[in-house]
């Protein structure tokens, strides 16, 4: 089989997939994963596949077929497979599979037609997802782009019956229709300066740009990533996202939509190389997204919240990598996150299914004995992320803050370094409040039960690839960074010296550890009353506790005003006025007019005699006039 065949065959075996399910949800029921799981698994085996061709100096970029062409302007379905769409494919398609396969345990207990819908959802969901990636241009890219956020929008509000969730989904919807606002602009004015928005193209034609129109284009396809990959100011819709089912939360968090805006950041290194001040900022607002995000995860009490905001902070160190200038960095914490948040959020998931639903850590504790597999290797990605080596997150968000370091950014380290030792913290307080100590809800937790297999080898796998695949960065021929480099434009980072990369490792592992220990003392040693620590501190804790007011400051500065807005200029005048207005106006002058009309209709046969002869004698006068 060629290589175009093995691609085109990744992208359409999950669309196939859906296509079945959603289409023929009523006969095929409880059996839709049979349908589903291959349809994700086995694009996974040919992306291994592919994977090795890649690795050994295959590349591909070709046109499957011209879908627009107007004039001179010609946008292809076509896909590139390189060392970058190689991780990406692989990533999606692998930390996938499990999902779907811990999705046969989890959603067991839906109906026929719904088992079957949610897994024709997530199949449609890798479909858009591995467009994206494996697109050849942006308009392909910008098709998968929206697609995932369509996707997202379904499953976040799956349960479209409780308001909280169908808002949850609208409020993802909406608000990354604010940032893909941003994004087409900045598509529109590429395409103006290139002429094109084929990838080859662009990089073949980007001495076009000048640094401030590069600048420009940067800043604006960076405005599409904040929203899709939850970055200041538009991460509000993340954490909410949280009232789908959990599965649906991993394949989010972990392999599909959130990763995009840092993927096509990276594709489009070519455009950011020519334009340090759009990598600046998005270092900055990476960093800041990374300490705001996890500062509000300190004191949250909910299971899957606080794992949404580690993932907004995690996705913050993405861009800090991205914005030093070191793309491949960024790409290989986006890897190894996967890994580890895919299994944080399906253990999260094996603790509601023990616990009948149950998300507030603060009425857990003494899980470990009742639940040990889920308990082992939810400390296993809390380790990953806590960055304790040798686990993955040891590797990659170090080398980021490496990068960072060693380009001159020693405020953006400074600020990574702290928020290393913050997310230690609230992960292991986590873990400690939810498996550790007194139950505090006994009722709740005396009948907790481990779950079952089908849900619990995924956690296994994905514990173990948790703690392997940081490996790759020793790997040979410069490592994984060294392999997706080959794939980008670079911009130079800057040297280093091996004892300075030491030392902030060595830092980095400390702070992470004191995090923990902090953790310990509060929450093992100690235990102090929740209630007595947020009266301590009780401005702070609220600050935090109520995510800095920030979703109160949206809807009195934005929301409400647009809503009074379309209130009274679209509806009571544009609506009411204008367009039933003339609608009734025009019924009313018939109305008048046949009113008048009807009169002479009288019934009577010589009365239609006389306004015959009355006609007639007008039509002879006017020919005889004209």
């Amino acid at each position: 089989m060629e290589i175009k065949d093995m691609a085109l065959l990744v992208v359409l075996l999950p669309l196939v997939g859906a296509f079945i399910n959603g289409v023929f949800c009523w006969k095929v029921g409880k059996k839709a994963h049979l349908i589903a799981v291959p349809a994700i698994a086995i694009p996974a085996v040919i992306a291994l596949k592919l994977a090795y061709m890649v690795v050994n100096g295959l590349r591909f970029d070709d046109v499957v077929y011209w879908w627009i062409t107007v004039g001179n302007t010609k946008i292809p379905i076509g896909f590139r497979l390189d060392e970058l769409s190689t991780v990406m494919v692989v990533t999606v398609t692998f930390v996938a599979t499990w999902i779907h396969i811990y999705s046969i345990g989890y959603m067991h207990e839906e109906t026929d037609r719904g088992y079957a819908k949610y897994f024709s959802y997530l199949n449609l969901f890798c479909f858009f997802m591995l467009t994206l990636v494996l697109a050849n241009n942006y308009v392909l890219l910008f098709v998968g782009w929206e697609g995932v956020g369509l996707c997202s929008y379904l499953l976040i509000g799956y349960w479209y019956e409780k308001t909280s969730a169908a808002n949850a989904g609208l409020k993802a919807f909406i608000t990354n229709r604010v940032g893909d606002f941003g994004f087409l602009i900045g598509l529109f004015v590429l395409y103006k300066v290139t002429g094109s928005l084929i990838y080859k193209d662009v990089i073949e034609k980007a001495n076009l740009l000048t640094p401030e129109v590069a600048t420009i284009v940067g800043l604006l396809l960076f405005s599409g990533a904040t929203g899709k990959s939850a970055q200041i100011p538009l991460y509000v819709w993340l954490p909410d996202a949280m009232e789908g089912p959990t599965p649906v939360s991993a394949l989010i968090h972990a392999a599909t939509m959130v990763t995009a805006g840092v993927y096509m950041t990276a594709r489009s290194s070519v455009i950011y190389s020519m334009a340090p001040i759009a990598l600046d900022v998005i270092a900055v607002v990476g960093v800041a997204t990374a300490m705001f995000a996890a500062s509000m995860a300190l004191v949250n009490n909910d299971l899957k919240r606080i794992l949404a905001y580690s993932t907004v902070s995690q996705l913050g160190y993405m861009f800090v990598g991205v914005g030093v200038g070191a793309y491949s960095a960024g790409i290989f914490h986006l890897f190894t996150h996967a890994f580890f948040k895919g299994l944080l959020f399906l253990c999260s998931g094996s603790v509601m299914h023990a616990l009948h639903g149950e998300l507030d850590i603060q009425k857990m504790g003494g899980l470990y004995d009742k639940m040990k597999i889920t308990a082992l290797t939810f400390i296993v990605g809390a380790l990953a992320i806590a960055g304790i080596p040798p686990l993955a997150g040891f590797w990659s968000k170090d080398s980021i803050l490496h990068h960072a370091y060693v380009s001159g950014h020693r405020g953006i380290w400074l600020v990574g370094t702290i928020t290393a030792g913050m997310t230690a913290f609230y992960m292991f307080r986590l873990i400690f409040l939810t498996f550790f100590g007194k139950p505090r809800d006994k009722h709740l937790v005396e009948h907790a039960h481990e779950s079952p297999l089908i849900m619990t080898i995924p956690l296994i796998v994905l514990a173990i690839g948790s703690i392997l695949v940081g490996f790759a960065a020793i790997l040979p021929n410069g490592g994984f960074e060294g392999f997706v480099n080959k794939a980008l434009v670079l911009r130079e980072v800057g040297g280093h010296h091996e004892e300075e990369a030491s030392f902030l490792i060595i830092l980095s592992v400390v702070v992470a550890l004191i995090g923990i220990g902090i953790a310990y003392s509060m929450y093992i040693k100690f235990a102090p009353d929740p209630r007595r620590l947020s009266q301590t501190l009780r401005p702070l804790y609220l600050l935090l506790y109520n995510k800095y007011y920030v979703d109160e400051i949206y809807f009195a500065l934005f929301i409400n005003p647009t809503v009074e807005i379309s209130r009274w200029a679209l509806w009571k005048f544009v609506d009411v006025m204008i367009i039933d207005g003339i609608v009734n106006g025009v019924a009313n002058f018939f109305g008048v007019v046949s009113s008048v009309v009807r009169r002479i209709q009288t019934g009577y046969i010589p009365d239609y005699g006389w306004l015959v002869i009355i006609g007639v004698i007008l039509i002879c006068g006017i020919k005889l006039i004209f």
